[in-house]
C-alpha cells in the first residue's frame, strides 16, 4: 500500500490530535478550475494570474458562445446572453392573459440571486452564491451573518442550511452561475472591460469582522486580508465611501471577476458600480476615511 502523502498525514494528525483541523483556515477542497486552491487563493496568484475557466461549461454550451461571437459590442452580447438564459432555464415571464405553470413563479434565476445579494450579501441568496464559489473554486467562505470560525458552530449550520435551501435550487442555479462567470470572462477577453489584466477597486467597511488580517497591520495601511470567497467591490472610491469608514483599495485580477457594471445593463447591481469578485487573500491598502 502506498504511503500517505505528508499533507494528508498532516491533516489526519490535525483532526486526531490538537483539533486544529476544525479551523476552516486550514481546509482545502477540490475545484473545477484546474488550479490548486492554495495557489488560487493566494496573493501570488493575484500578482501573476492565469485564465480561469469552469470545466465543461463552454463545451456544453457551444451554441451560446458561437452566438456571442457575432456581437459587435457588450450591449449586443448582453442581449444574446439574457435571451439564451431565458430560453434554456425558462426565465421568461408568461405572456399576459396566459396561464403559467404553478411552479413557474418559483423558478430560481441568476438575476434574482444577484438582486438578493445586492440587498443583503448575508441573505439566503448570498449563501447560495458563496456555496457556488466554494464548489467551483474550492475557496471556503469566512463569513455569513457571523464569522465562520471553528466547525461546527451555529454560524456554520446556518450557512450550510441556507446555501442548500430548495428555494434557490429548483432550476440548476449553479449551472446558471457557471454561465454567468464564463460569459463575464468572455466579455472581458473580447472587449477589455472593465480592464485587461488588473483593475483597481475599492470596498467600504465599518470593521474587519468579515475579513481577516493575514499579514501586516491595517494601521500600517498596506496589509494582506483574507476576504470572503465572494466579495463586493466598487469601481468608484466615492461610492465605496458610502458603505463604511474604512476604505480598502485592491488591485484585482480580472480573471476573478464574476460581475461588473455594464456586463448586463438593466439587471440588479448594474447601476450600483458594484463588482463581484472571487475572494481569497488580497494585498490591500486600508485607509480610515
Amino acid at each position: 500500500m502506498n504511503e500517505p502523502s505528508p499533507r494528508r498525514g498532516a491533516v489526519a494528525e490535525d483532526w486526531a490530535g490538537d483539533g486544529r483541523g476544525t479551523e476552516p483556515d486550514r481546509w482545502y477542497t477540490t475545484n473545477l478550475v484546474g488550479l490548486p486552491v492554495g495557489l488560487l487563493g493566494a496573493t501570488a496568484f493575484n500578482t501573476h494570474p492565469r485564465p480561469l475557466s469552469i470545466a465543461g461549461v463552454r463545451e456544453t454550451h457551444r451554441g451560446l458562445f458561437r452566438l456571442l461571437e457575432g456581437a459587435d459590442n457588450l450591449a449586443a452580447a448582453s442581449i444574446v446572453f439574457r435571451h439564451f438564459m431565458e430560453i434554456v432555464f425558462g426565465l421568461t415571464p408568461p405572456e399576459p392573459g396566459t396561464r403559467a405553470l404553478p411552479r413557474a413563479r418559483h423558478r430560481s434565476s441568476y438575476l434574482k440571486l444577484l438582486q438578493g445579494w445586492g440587498l443583503d450579501s448575508n441573505s439566503a441568496a448570498g449563501a447560495v452564491l458563496k456555496g457556488w464559489a466554494e464548489s467551483r473554486f474550492g475557496l471556503v467562505p469566512t463569513f455569513h451573518k457571523a464569522p465562520l470560525g471553528r466547525f461546527p458552530s451555529p454560524a456554520w449550520i446556518t450557512y450550510i442550511e441556507e446555501k442548500g435551501g430548495s428555494r434557490f435550487h429548483n432550476n440548476c442555479i449553479h449551472q446558471q452561475l457557471d454561465l454567468l462567470f464564463e460569459y463575464c470572462q468572455w466579455a472581458i477577453q473580447n472587449f477589455g472591460l472593465p480592464a485587461r489584466g488588473h483593475v483597481t477597486l475599492w470596498r467600504g467597511i465599518n470593521d474587519f469582522t468579515e475579513q481577516r488580517v493575514i499579514a501586516g497591520d491595517r494601521r500600517d495601511r498596506t496589509c494582506v486580508l483574507r476576504l470572503n470567497n465572494v466579495v463586493s467591490f466598487s469601481t468608484s472610491r466615492e461610492r465605496a465611501d458610502e458603505f463604511g469608514d474604512w476604505i480598502l483599495e485592491a488591485r484585482v485580477p480580472v480573471v476573478k471577476i464574476l460581475f461588473f457594471p455594464d456586463l448586463l445593463p438593466g439587471v440588479p447591481l448594474a447601476g450600483e458600480s458594484e463588482v463581484l469578485v472571487i475572494g481569497g487573500e488580497y494585498e490591500v491598502v486600508a485607509r480610515y476615511a
